[in-house]
């Protein structure tokens, strides 16, 4: 038997842009041909993209994703690919993958099973398509087979997974295909990006192709398709238990299209140059959340972004991911076409740091409890990444509003005995003028908000948590503190070097105070360690110290404590999670109610539960 050139390709889509779509689809089909390619694998949903919502409610998008299919099909001589839409078929829509071959269609598989945990939500749009089960649908004037099919290739027998097909075990679509004799199974994926998860996708590739004696490609989309989720644009084959191709994730290109000769009979000889390292999380992060902000910028059709730069830890993470937008996307793209995807900023530069002075307005908001400290660091921070920066005081505007509601209270108001209120006033005096700045420079306002701060409600409402992004809001505060040291010494942001010397603080209290972050609330540590049980595993209160007892992190009568007050401050404040703004989704899970945690506005705050510790 001969090779067989296969390739995977993956692609940056956006809902609703059917020029913009179809257009990468072709270029794709292009490339493929040119580069002699005979078995193509592009990711799921890609002709609408996967992000479409209750869109996919509709009648029309389906018919409308349909109607672009024969003019796909006439540009697929001499390759069988995969066309990934959404079928409405007897009346039920269905997340499908139609087969093309030398510019005829072969038929139309319906996936399975579908996703419905974590940010999944798939059963509110698509039917599962019943296993074993084959139907005819009309497309244009002639009927295909739609359900549960196998197609043929010269030497390869093709079965499909889409997706959450392949993660269900025994019950997995691949289980009988190998008693069809199937020896290539194609995955096209939708598969949200999350640090590390990687390392899952490559041991079930791996797996599947040595459980299955087959062939396994997977093909996953790229970049931040509508607004929150990520994808990573992944894709891997591999044969008979051994990994031979798997591209670099994360890419700034409209289209990733990568190849290699494989026999079916036998497992191909190993070619290094097309099988990509794994990268550390530390890696990932700038990755991901970079391209996100790429994407959300020129989707949004905006000027660049606006950030309150408050000399801490949050603030500094968010301002040098738009710096690593700029170095990593005019590293991959070139300065010209870097600028060319961003149509709404008119420049023409050959430097990183003037084009991040041209999108990027930061700005340091002190009142009387802001120290000298936090601003020179911020000032560092923004001259030696670029950043136009701003200074001024907040102190007559928190002065005029205290002032107020002290003659309607008829009384002064007090530390001792105003505490909350005196703080907030602060936070939220900052929000007009920074909108203001945003809105003079029409761009978007970053907010800042971390997930360990998401978790206790540990933000001011319409204050620091105002913005219409929070690009870090996903990630735990232990890491963000990490990783600034890594972004440091690893990344050479050497603006860095005096902000990984403070300890993280509000500066909202008298400086005599000495107010830090883990005062007001716990070591981030040890809230880590709570939090992953209580929300990632959705444990008791008791179930959490039971495990959490045997680390010997702190007494156990501390650690009871601050489970408590985690427990307590989790339920108090989820209207706060509820407002927050939108959020990328880069970790294993996050607290946005609107993807993957969902809890009640008003409950009993876990009083029974708190009294068993």
């Amino acid at each position: 038997m001969r090779k067989y050139r296969i390739a995977g390709a993956t692609v940056n889509q956006t809902p609703l842009d059917w020029k913009g779509n179809i257009s990468r689809i072709k270029a794709i089909l292009k490339s493929a041909q040119n580069a002699n390619v005979e078995i193509l694998c592009l990711p799921e949903l890609s002709v609408t993209g996967y992000g479409c919502e209750d869109l996919f409610l509709s009648d029309w998008l389906p018919k409308k994703a349909m109607s672009f299919i024969p003019e796909l099909v006439s540009l697929t001589k001499g390759i069988l690919t995969t066309f990934n839409i959404p079928v409405r078929h007897n009346g039920l829509l269905y997340n499908c993958c139609l087969i093309a071959q030398d510019q005829e269609i072969k038929g139309v598989y319906a996936k399975q099973f579908m996703a419905l945990d974590g940010v999944h939500y798939e059963p509110r749009w698509f039917n599962p398509w019943p296993i074993g089960l084959v139907k005819e649908i009309e497309i244009g004037d002639k009927n295909y087979p739609i359900g549960d099919l196998t197609f043929e290739f010269e030497d390869w027998k093709i079965g499909i997974e889409i997706c959450e097909d392949a993660w269900r075990g025994q019950a997995r679509p691949a289980c009988k295909l190998k008693e069809r004799d199937v020896n290539l199974i194609l995955n096209p994926s939708a598969s949200h990006f999350a640090m590390q998860k990687t390392k899952d996708r490559i041991d079930l590739v791996e797996d599947s192709s040595k459980s299955f004696n087959c062939t396994y490609l997977y093909a996953n989309l790229l970049g931040n398709e509508a607004g929150r989720m990520i994808y990573d644009g992944e894709i891997i084959l591999a044969q008979r238990g051994k990994i031979l191709m798997r591209n670099e994730l994360l890419s700034f290109q409209d289209f990733q299209l990568i190849f290699g000769d494989f026999y079916p009979d036998q497992t191909t000889e190993l070619d290094e140059s097309i099988i990509a390292p794994v990268e550390i999380k530390e890696i990932e992060f700038p990755k991901a959340c970079s391209l996100a902000l790429f994407d959300y910028l020129r989707k949004s059709r905006t000027k660049g972004y606006t950030l309150s730069l408050s000399g801490g830890a949050d603030s500094a993470t968010c301002a040098v991911m738009v710096a690593e937008m700029v170095n990593r996307g005019v590293d991959e793209l070139g300065f010209q076409e870097f600028l060319e995807k961003i149509p709404s900023i008119n420049l023409k530069s050959e430097s990183k740091k003037e084009i991040v002075n041209s999108i990027f307005h930061t700005a340091y908001q002190s009142t009387v409890n802001s120290s000298e400290t936090t601003l020179n660091v911020a000032s560092f921070l923004a001259e030696s990444i670029g950043a136009q920066f701003y200074q001024w005081t907040i102190d007559s505007t928190v002065d005029s509003n205290t002032n107020i509601i002290e003659k309607a209270l008829g009384r002064k108001l007090t530390w001792e005995q105003d505490d909350l209120a005196l703080q907030n006033i602060q936070a939220r005096s900052r929000s007009p003028i920074i909108w203001m700045l945003t809105n003079l420079t029409g761009t978007l306002l970053l907010t800042t908000s971390n997930r360990s701060e998401g978790d206790v409600g540990y933000a001011t409402m319409d204050g620091d948590t105002s913005g219409s992004l929070a690009p870090i809001s996903s990630v735990d505060k232990v890491f963000i503190r990490e990783w600034l040291h890594f972004a440091e010494k690893e990344l050479g942001y050497i603006g860095l070097k005096y902000i990984n010397q403070l300890p993280p603080t509000a500066e909202l209290r008298p400086k005599d105070q000495k107010q830090t972050d883990e005062d007001d609330l716990m070591p981030y540590s040890i809230m880590l360690e709570i939090e992953r049980l209580a929300i990632r595993d959705h444990q008791s209160p008791l179930e959490v110290f039971d495990q959490l007892k045997t680390l010997n992190l702190e007494s156990e009568s501390l650690l009871k404590e601050h489970i408590r007050k985690f427990y307590s401050l989790w339920s108090r404040n989820q209207w706060k999670r509820e407002r927050l703004a939108p959020a990328f989704h880069l970790d294993e899970f996050n607290v946005d109610p609107r993807t993957w945690c969902r809890f009640p506005i008003l409950s009993a705050g876990f009083i029974e539960e708190l009294e068993e510790l």
